[in-house]
This record gives C-alpha cells, sequence and structure tokens, in this order.
C-alpha cells in the first residue's frame, strides 16, 4: 500500500505517529517524516492512524492519485 500526506492539511496533532510509529514520525517540533511505501505488516496500523488524524490529512492505497507525490 502507499500513502501520502498532505502536508498543507496536517497540522501536527501526531496522532498518525501514535498509531503507527514505524511508518510516521515527527521531525523537529511540526515536521513530518513518514514512508509513502507501507510495509504490510503495517498497515493495519496505518489505517487507523489515516482514521485518527483529525484533519484527514492521509491518503492511503486507492485514494493516492498519480499526480500525488
Amino acid at each position: 500500500m502507499r500513502t501520502v500526506v498532505d502536508l498543507t492539511r496536517c497540522q501536527g496533532y501526531a496522532q498518525c505517529v501514535f498509531h503507527a510509529p514505524e511508518v510516521f514520525k515527527l521531525h523537529g517540533e511540526e515536521g513530518l517524516l513518514y514512508a509513502t511505501a507501507v510495509p504490510d505488516d503495517q498497515v493495519s496500523r496505518v489505517r487507523e492512524a489515516a482514521a485518527a488524524c483529525p484533519v484527514q490529512a492521509i491518503l492511503l492505497g486507492e485514494e493516492v492519485s498519480g499526480g500525488a507525490r
């Protein structure tokens, strides 16, 4: 599965980091680093992270368009 975070929407609540720390990491106080290719063993955690995002900034799988990189 692929994932993309809309960093213009992300407000740094870090719910994704709490739910999937292997995929999402905070860099500094508000910068977010993340893996675009989600390992198979992290898929359910990333789905939980996307659902927990208060601003719905995380796009998964088929939601990720060919133009988003």
